[in-house]
C-alpha cells in the first residue's frame, strides 16, 4: 500500500513518517521509503549521519535511466524522451515490485539498516541554487511520480513518502497515488490550514485523508483540533523523550518508544491496511489516465512535439496481479 505524509513545514511530518517506518521495519514488514520533501530530512531522521545522507543517490539524476527501463517494450511510448511525470503503464510496460531488485532500485534506492529491521531508501534529491530560475520542485519529484504510476504493491507491503510542504503535489495527480494520506497538523489555525486545502481535493477524487494531530499537549488542544477537522482527526501525538533524543543524534532502541506513541503508530497502520482493501484498481488506473490527459494538453505535447494521449493503453488496467515483464 502507498501511504503519504504531508503538512504544513515544521509539523513534523519528516518526524511522524520516520517513526512510522520505524514502526513498519520492527513488525518486518517490506518498505520502500522516499523523501520527496524540498527540504531533505527523511535520511537523517532514520538515523543516517549527515555524510551518508548526503550521498543517497537523487532518483531526478537518473530520470532517463528510470524512463527507459519502465517504457520496456511498450509500443505506445515511442522513446523515452516522450515520457513525462504522469505517463501511465500499458501492455508491454515494465512495472516496478516492492519487494524485487531492479535497475531503479540499484541506481537509486539506498538499505538503511534500523533497529529491528531494513528498509529500502530513496529520495529525490535536493532543490539546489543551480536550479533557481531554471526548474520548479515538481521537475525533481516527477520522478516520484513515474514510478508511483508503475508500481504494483501488494496488501503487506508498504510504500511510505514524504511529501513536501504546503499542497504543492495538487500541481499532479500525484495525491490520488496513495491508499492513505497522513496530514499531520499542530493545534494552530495556521496547523490546520493545509488541512483545508486537502479536504477539498480529497473530496472530489476519493483520496483517504486522515489527520494526525502533532504536539498536542492538553485538553485545549484536543478540543481545538476536534473542532477544526472533525471526524477526519485520527489520532493525536504529544510530548516525546524518545523523539527528542532522536533529534540529538542519540535515539534509544525504538522498543524503547513511549507506548501511547507505539499504539498511535499501529492506529495509523491499522487505517492505511483498511483503506487499501477498498482500494478500486481500475478507479485508480482511470485516475492515472485523467492527469496524463490533463498534462498531456497543458504543456507536455508541447514540451515533447508528440501527442501524449496515444500513450494511453485503453485497455490496461493496473493491478496487483498485472504480469510484470522481465528485462531481456
Amino acid at each position: 500500500m502507498k501511504i503519504a505524509f504531508v503538512g504544513k513545514g515544521g509539523s513534523g511530518k519528516t518526524t511522524l513518517s520516520s517513526l512510522f517506518i520505524r514502526h513498519l521495519a520492527a513488525a518486518e514488514a517490506p518498505v520502500v521509503a522516499v523523501d520527496a520533501d524540498i527540504n531533505q530530512h527523511l535520511g537523517a531522521a532514520l538515523g543516517l549521519d549527515d555524510a551518508a545522507a548526503a550521498a543517497l543517490p537523487a532518483m531526478g539524476a537518473h530520470l532517463p535511466l528510470i524512463k527507459e527501463y519502465l517504457r520496456g517494450t511498450n509500443p505506445r511510448i515511442t522513446s523515452a524522451e516522450t515520457m513525462i511525470k504522469t505517463t501511465p503503464p500499458g501492455e508491454g510496460s515494465r512495472l516496478l515490485r516492492v519487494v524485487e531488485d531492479n535497475p531503479v532500485y540499484e541506481a537509486c534506492a539506498r538499505t538503511v539498516r534500523l533497529d529491528d529491521g531494513e528498509i529500502r531508501l530513496m529520495a529525490t534529491g535536493p532543490f539546489t541554487e543551480s536550479d533557481l530560475g531554471v526548474a520548479c520542485y515538481h521537475s525533481k519529484v516527477g520522478a516520484v511520480e513515474l514510478c508511483l504510476n508503475h508500481l504494483v504493491d501488494g496488501p503487506q507491503e508498504y510504500v511510505v513518502v514524504d511529501m513536501t510542504a504546503g499542497s504543492d503535489s495538487f500541481a499532479s495527480g500525484m495525491f490520488t497515488r496513495f491508499d492513505m494520506t497522513f496530514l499531520v497538523a499542530e493545534p494552530t489555525r495556521k496547523g490546520v490550514s493545509v488541512y483545508r486545502q486537502y479536504k477539498e481535493y480529497a473530496r472530489d477524487f476519493g483520496v483517504s485523508l486522515k489527520v494526525v494531530g502533532n504536539k498536542v499537549q492538553g485538553r485545549d488542544d484536543l478540543e481545538f483540533l476536534q473542532d477544526e477537522v472533525g471526524d477526519d482527526l485520527l489520532v493525536t501525538v504529544g510530548h516525546s523523550d524518545w523523539v527528542r533524543a532522536m533529534e540529538k543524534g542519540r535515539p534509544p532502541r525504538f522498543e524503547l518508544l513511549e507506548a501511547a506513541n507505539r499504539t498511535a503508530l499501529q492506529t495509523l497502520q491499522d487505517a492505511a491496511e483498511d483503506s487499501y482493501a477498498h482500494r478500486d484498481w481500475e478507479r485508480y488506473t482511470r485516475q492515472m489516465v485523467h492527469f496524463h490527459l490533463k498534462n498531456a494538453e497543458s504543456w507536455g505535447n508541447a514540451k515533447t512535439g508528440a501527442d501524449l494521449a496515444a500513450q494511453v493503453d485503453p485497455a490496461f488496467v493496473l493491478g496487483e496481479h498485472t504480469p510484470v515483464p522481465q528485462p531481456g
